[in-house]
């Protein structure tokens, strides 16, 4: 198990990306948490399976439709001790 901290810049707000991230988790069994942040990023703690992870990280870089993704900043964080995915705000 790897555990990542996810930076989402560019148009990520206002267009589902949180709701669509849980999705592609859940998909994938990737447990964690997603928030929008008031700098207009999204930010993401993640945790599977390295090919999961792997997999998750590639649909971070489009994202949802409506999505225009600049860039996408990871770094390994300590596990953490979730269940699931879950949107905080």
């Amino acid at each position: 198990m790897i555990a990542r901290r996810f930076t989402v810049t560019g148009r990520v707000q206002g267009v589902g990306f949180r709701w669509a991230a849980q999705g592609e988790a859940e998909r994938l069994g990737v447990v964690g948490r997603v928030r929008n942040r008031t700098d207009g990023a999204v930010e993401i703690l993640a945790q599977g399976e390295r090919a999961a992870m792997d997999e998750f990280a590639s649909w971070l870089e489009h994202g949802p439709r409506f999505a225009q993704v600049a860039d996408v900043d990871a770094e390994p964080v300590e596990p953490i001790d979730v269940d699931g995915f879950e949107i905080t705000r």
